[in-house]
C-alpha cells in the first residue's frame, strides 16, 4: 500500500449514488490531479460504477471502501481493483486479506487494534474516525513508539485542517469527501470538482 499511495497525498473517498455518474466523476479527478480512487461499497451504485471506471478510466487506480466482510474482499479481487481499504479490522477481514493478491489498508482507532493488524505483518492505516479519535495529534504521539506505521487519516477532514494531518511524518495521505461533495455530483458540475482535485492535489507537495 504504501508503494502504491506514494506521491498520492490526498485520496478521494466516493459515495456512488447513480453509477451514471462514475465515469465523468472518475476522469474529473484524474484530470484534476487525483489518481488513487477509493469507491465506498455503501451503494447499490458502486459495483457498477467501479465496472465502468475501471474499463474507461484506465489511469485512475480504483480501490473499494468499507470494505469488512471476507465477501467484499473477494468481490474487490473480482472487480480487478488494484487496493482495498476497511473502516476496522476483524480476524476474519484479515485472514481473507491475506489470501486475496489486493492489497488491503486496514481501519484502526486505537493502539491495540494496530498491533493486532501489525502481527498479520501490516505496517500501513487507515485511521479512522480520525477526527472523533484524537486526531493529528493522537497520530503524532503514535509516531514515538510505533516509528516505522504510517497512516492515511479519514473522517472530519477538510481543507480547514488537512495540513494538520499532511505536515505529520507518519502520514502518507489523508481520505476525503471534500474533493467530491455530493452536490456537485448530483448536479454533474464536474468542472468544479476538476477545480476541488487540482487544489487537493497540490497540497502537501
Amino acid at each position: 500500500m504504501r508503494n502504491l499511495l506514494a506521491g498520492n497525498t490526498v485520496i478521494p473517498v466516493i459515495v456512488l449514488d447513480r453509477e451514471e455518474d462514475a465515469v465523468p466523476l472518475a476522469r474529473a479527478l484524474v484530470a484534476g490531479g487525483l489518481k488513487v480512487l477509493e469507491i465506498t461499497l455503501r451503494t447499490p451504485a458502486a459495483v457498477g460504477g467501479i465496472r465502468q471506471i475501471i474499463e474507461q478510466v484506465p489511469e485512475a487506480i480504483v480501490g473499494t471502501g468499507t470494505v469488512y466482510t471476507p465477501e467484499q474482499v473477494q468481490l474487490s479481487e473480482d472487480l480487478g481493483c488494484q487496493f482495498m481499504v476497511s473502516p476496522g479490522a476483524t480476524d476474519k477481514l484479515l485472514e481473507a486479506a491475506q489470501k486475496s493478491s489486493v492489497g488491503l489498508l486496514p481501519g484502526v482507532s486505537s493502539v491495540s487494534e494496530m498491533m493486532r493488524c501489525m502481527e498479520y505483518g501490516y505496517q500501513d492505516f487507515k485511521f479512522f474516525p480520525a477526527e472523533a479519535s484524537g486526531g493529528a495529534a493522537k497520530i503524532k504521539a503514535l509516531s514515538g513508539p510505533f516509528a516505522d506505521v504510517k497512516f492515511c487519516p479519514t473522517g472530519g477532514i477538510g481543507l480547514g485542517n488537512v495540513m494538520d494531518y499532511l505536515s505529520l511524518p507518519n502520514v502518507m495521505c489523508v481520505g476525503g469527501s471534500w474533493i467530491c461533495p455530493a452536490n456537485l455530483v448530483k448536479e454533474q458540475r464536474w468542472d468544479e470538482i476538476e477545480q476541488l482535485a487540482r487544489e487537493a492535489s497540490a497540497l502537501g507537495q
